[in-house]
């Protein structure tokens, strides 16, 4: 007997909704940049001519990686929402978040390799096209 597609929920739970699909060109990349000489962030140009751009700082709390999803999702946060800071007197250093490498994963998404040696999240198009902040696509971000 075959348990393919079997997906198991804890009872009481309702099991959550896939989004939506967007469509292909929506998803495509036409030019990715990644702009770690500079550190502003990466942009894409994507194939149903849209542009979208991220700072590094948003994309590093937006991680999809299962780690910094289920603390995201403990501490209530949306992805690219910041951490809550304690109150110090004096406020510890910490380098801006940024990639030290970026890499193509397949045809389907960008490995950012950061600064604080965290290089497991991988951002797939449809992940970042849903992250996109402008309110053309907030439209689309929530399906």
């Amino acid at each position: 007997m075959s348990h393919e597609g079997i997906r198991f929920v804890p009872a009481g739970s309702a099991p959550s909704a896939e989004p939506a699909a967007l469509p292909a060109a929506a998803v495509t990349p036409a030019k990715v940049r990644v702009h770690i000489s500079e550190g502003t962030g990466v942009e894409i140009d994507w194939q149903d001519g849209h542009r979208s751009n991220w700072t590094f700082a948003f994309l590093r709390q937006a991680c999809p990686c299962a780690t910094c999803a289920e603390e995201r999702s403990a501490d209530g946060r949306a992805p690219g929402q910041p951490k809550s800071q304690p109150k110090l007197v004096l406020p510890l250093f910490k380098p801006a978040p940024k990639p030290t490498s970026a890499e193509r994963v397949g045809n389907y998404a960008l490995r950012l390799n950061w600064n604080d040696s965290h290089n497991s999240g991988i951002y797939s198009w449809d992940y970042l096209r849903r992250l996109c902040n402008c309110p053309a696509c907030a439209q689309i971000s929530s399906l």
